[in-house]
């Protein structure tokens, strides 16, 4: 889909984002409690591992969100 108007990019990009925050939402829960239960770590130590985890979450579902949406744009593969 190529969007003509801005309404259809955000529509798409919001339909993008829905679906790359489900799609990798299960892994980052996996981290999190893996990390959680790591008892070779601090609270503290556990705290700045989830932290981590949550910002490279965020990076990696908005770089994958750019990668959709500009390839339905571009109409790739």
């Amino acid at each position: 889909m190529v969007p003509t108007k801005k309404e259809e990019l955000r529509k798409l990009v919001t339909q993008t984002t829905m679906e790359t925050y489900e799609e990798l939402t299960p892994h980052l829960v996996q981290m999190i409690n893996d990390t959680a239960a790591n008892p070779e770590l601090t609270d503290a130590q556990k705290q700045d591992e989830i932290s981590l985890h949550m910002m490279g979450f965020v990076k990696s579902c908005t770089n994958e969100i750019i990668i959709e949406v500009l390839a339905d744009i571009l109409g790739l593969e």
